[in-house]
């Protein structure tokens, strides 16, 4: 997930520094307006390429991709795992953004996506094979 998120937004920056640039140059607010029609202008194809890099970066989902690798690394590092359906909805996403987009390398969400599936059961599996503590009053 790491590597998707931090590739995605490395690539982007790589191929469109210039319309990232120019964003800083025209001012930070409103720098890629959500309408079609910039002013009442016809769509240009420079206005449609800033909508695009917007898009592809930082209103993508790499960013929620970083956090959420991030998120999972942090628990893992505690022995707490993922629950399943985080990991099925990840491999999901990945499969069809694969098939619609191909060639991408959303297929290898896929496989962050079934290790996260991985690591939930194998917890839950740990956890009905050792008896329950139970705690004595006194």
């Amino acid at each position: 997930m790491l590597v998707l998120g931090t590739g995605h937004l490395s690539l982007l920056a790589l191929f469109t520094w210039r319309d990232v640039t120019g964003w800083t140059d025209s001012g930070p607010w409103a720098a890629v307006p959500l309408s079609l029609t910039d002013g009442g202008a016809d769509r240009t194809v420079e206005t449609l390429r800033n909508q695009v890099t917007f898009w592809a970066g930082p209103g993508s989902f790499a960013v929620p991709l970083i956090l959420l690798g991030c998120l999972v690394w942090h628990l893992a590092g505690r022995g707490v795992a993922v629950p399943a359906g985080i990991g099925w909805g990840l491999a999901a996403w990945c499969l069809v953004g694969g098939v619609l987009l191909v060639p991408s390398p959303y297929f290898a969400g896929v496989v962050s996506g079934a290790l996260v599936v991985l690591a939930a059961r194998r917890q839950d599996r740990t956890r009905r094979a050792r008896p329950p503590v139970r705690h004595q009053v006194r």
